[in-house]
C-alpha cells in the first residue's frame, strides 16, 4: 500500500516539528514546510533517518507560494493526504496599541494561510481524486479571549469558524475538516510571548510565563508531543467520523 502524505506548515521547529515526528512515527511521508528553509532541511533530514521527508520553502501568507508549495509536494511525494495548518505568529498587542501594519501582518499569515492551505489541499484532493483531511492551528485563545493577545485570539476565533464552515462546504469531496486548540505549550514562540509581557511588567521571563500556565488543572506547560498527538488522532483513521470541530489539549484551562 502507498505511503500516505502529510504537507505541515511551520513544521521547523516547535510544535509543527513535533508534528512531523511524530505522523513520521505514524507512517506518513512528510513535507516540512516553513519559511526558513535552512530549519525546514535540517527537520527533514532528521526525519529522513526513519522515514521520508522533503523540505519546502514557503511564505504562507502568500496564495500563490502555498499552491507551489502542495504541488511540489505532491510531485516529490507522491500524494497528499493530510494538510495541517500549523504556522501562525503570537505577538503580545495590548488592544489599545494595535497598528494597521500589524493587523495586516498577523492576519495575513495567521488567516490567509488557513484560507490558502485548505484551498491547495482542495485541489490536491480533487486532481488525486480522494479526499482527505484538513487540520487547522487554533489555540486555547480561540475559545476564551486572553490579556494582551487581541489580534492573536482574534485570528484563532476565525479559524475556527473557517474549520466549521470548510468542515460543512467540504463534506461531500469527502474532505474532513479540523482544528486543534493548544494551550501553553513550551515553544520559542511562547517563550518569546512570556518574556515581552514579563517585560511590560517589570518582570523576568518565568513571571511571565507564569501569567499564562497559573490556571493549567494538571499543573503542568504542555510538550509540543502533547499537541503532536492530538493531531495525530485528527490525521488518522480513529477521527474519520469527526469534522467541523476544534479541540482542545491545554491541560485543563478551558472546559466546554
Amino acid at each position: 500500500m502507498a505511503k500516505k502524505v502529510a504537507f505541515i506548515t511551520g513544521a521547523a521547529q516547535g510544535i509543527g516539528k513535533a508534528i512531523a515526528e511524530r505522523l513520521t512515527k505514524d507512517g506518513f511521508a512528510i513535507a516540512v514546510a516553513d519559511f526558513n528553509i535552512e530549519g525546514a532541511q535540517k527537520t527533514a533530514d532528521e526525519l529522513n533517518k526513519t522515514g521520508q521527508a522533503i523540505a519546502v520553502q514557503l511564505d504562507v501568507s502568500k496564495r500563490d507560494e502555498v499552491f507551489a508549495a502542495v504541488e511540489k509536494t505532491v510531485a516529490e511525494l507522491g500524494d497528499l493526504n493530510v494538510v495541517v495548518n500549523n504556522a501562525g505568529l503570537g505577538p503580545t498587542t495590548p488592544i489599545e496599541t494595535i497598528t494597521e501594519e500589524q493587523f495586516e501582518k498577523v492576519y495575513a499569515v495567521n488567516v490567509g494561510s488557513i484560507y490558502w492551505g485548505i484551498q491547495a489541499a482542495i485541489k490536491a484532493f480533487r486532481d488525486k481524486g480522494h479526499g482527505g483531511k484538513i487540520i487547522n492551528a487554533s489555540s486555547q485563545a480561540g475559545q476564551v479571549g486572553n490579556p494582551n493577545l487581541a489580534l492573536y485570539s482574534g485570528t484563532k476565533f476565525a479559524i475556527r469558524g473557517i474549520t466549521q464552515t470548510a468542515a460543512r462546504d467540504l463534506a461531500k469531496d469527502g474532505i474532513t475538516v479540523n482544528a486543534y486548540c493548544p494551550g501553553i505549550v513550551k515553544t520559542p514562540m511562547m517563550m518569546d510571548i512570556a518574556h515581552q509581557v514579563g517585560q511590560e511588567n517589570g518582570k523576568d521571563d518565568e513571571w511571565g510565563m507564569k501569567q499564562f500556565s497559573k490556571d493549567i488543572a494538571l499543573g503542568r506547560l504542555s510538550e509540543p508531543s502533547d499537541v503532536a498527538a492530538c493531531v495525530s488522532y485528527l490525521a488518522g483513521p480513529d477521527s474519520d467520523y469527526m469534522t467541523g470541530q476544534a479541540l482542545l489539549i491545554d491541560g485543563g484551562m478551558v472546559f466546554n
